[in-house]
């Protein structure tokens, strides 16, 4: 097996996990959140975070010795509209990510603690504009495996 299909194979199940823990995330932030639940969403805010870093980690690697070459990357509109959905999804997380590490604490000195409706609300917000991102950078990606985007 070549480095590049290693590469490519490692990326994109950082990816697919990656969605499945945004779902998850989505799934636990709703009207209601209270008790252990804040804990759990923590949890799994913490590990979006961890496989975002590890998506970004594995890209890195897939531009340096991938078998497309830098090059081709650098070069590439696709790649950076990619890059830019991708970014603006992290710049969505800071809101949530805020709110979630707050509501754990809250959570922690009060077994019966709930969020303000008004703040989940705000957060769900930020979730689904993060889910609108994401459906671009798929869309990004199939254009540059096409060889869109290079002048």
């Amino acid at each position: 097996m070549d480095i590049d299909l290693l590469l490519a194979i490692a990326h994109h199940l950082a990816v697919f996990t990656l969605v499945g823990i945004l779902a998850a995330e989505f799934a636990l932030l709703r009207p209601g959140l209270a008790g252990g639940r804040i804990t759990q969403l923590a949890r799994i805010d913490a590990a979006y975070g961890g496989v975002a870093t590890l998506v970004i980690l594995v890209g890195v690697l897939r531009v340096i010795f991938g078998a497309s070459g830098w090059e081709y990357y650098v070069a590439n509109y696709a790649f950076w509209a990619k890059m830019v959905a991708f970014l603006v999804m992290g710049l969505l997380t800071i809101q949530p990510t805020i709110a979630i590490r707050r509501w754990a604490k809250a959570g922690r000195g009060e077994a019966g603690y709930a969020p303000p409706a008004g703040e989940i609300a705000a957060s769900r917000r930020f979730i689904h504009l993060q889910a609108g991102i994401l459906v671009l950078i798929p869309i990004f990606a199939a254009a540059m495996a096409r060889g869109y985007g290079v002048s």
